[in-house]
């Protein structure tokens, strides 16, 4: 039965979201959605993920648009404004889980440049056992070898673990290792989840799945 719990950060414990600021930058939704789509979409966000600079990254973008030069730029410029709120259900599983004595973990797609500034703004981050980033390791989910390094670095034992991600794809890629995995939707539905494993407090053995 799992005993350490293994969390993805955006989009499950943190509100990432580009349109936060493109919405500011820009005069309609339309724009907006054609320019994440078009000019910075998600798949050139994952290559800094992954570990390119954001310098290089930006640097391309512009000669290939060179007409939202400053909207591109923006998107490394004031990225923090992208960055919303704690999903505060979700952390709110984590400090419980903490304070229950279970081990918890983060792995998550996130460039080593944009981390440090989210670090210090999200205190609850100092609850992690270790974190993880795809940045700082030059490789992203659902690549096994990000998680790999979780493992390996921290000794944990795919098959003591549950790993929550909002893309189900990266959950797959988990339960490939050994892992157990649950899809993020809501944090009151991950608290069902976890209440059905005998997370966070497992007050009593043989409470969780098999």
């Amino acid at each position: 039965m799992p005993r350490t719990l293994i969390f993805d950060l955006g989009g499950v414990l943190i509100d990432w979201n580009p349109r936060f600021l493109y919405r500011q930058l820009l005069s309609s939704e339309r724009e907006v959605e054609d320019f994440l789509t078009r000019v910075c979409p998600h798949a050139w966000n994952e290559e800094m993920d992954a570990g390119k600079p954001f310098a290089e990254g930006v640097a391309e973008r512009v000669a290939l648009f060179p007409e939202y030069a400053a909207l591109i730029r923006a998107y490394h410029e004031r990225w923090q404004e992208m960055v919303g709120e704690p999903i505060a259900g979700t952390v709110a599983l984590l400090r419980e889980a903490k304070a229950a004595g279970v081990p918890c973990y983060a792995l998550s797609n996130w460039s080593a440049e944009t981390f440090p500034p989210v670090r210090a703004r999200f205190s609850f981050l100092d609850l992690f056992d270790g974190i993880v980033l795809s940045g700082q390791e030059g490789v992203r989910k659902p690549d096994p070898r990000l998680y790999r390094v979780l493992l390996e670095r921290y000794r944990l034992d795919p098959a003591t673990c549950l790993f929550v991600d909002d893309v189900a794809t990266n959950v797959e890629a988990g339960r490939a290792l050994g892992m157990e995995g649950v899809v993020f939707t809501t944090a009151e539905a991950l608290r069902d989840e976890l209440a059905g494993w005998g997370f966070p407090g497992r007050v009593s053995p043989g409470t969780g799945r098999r």
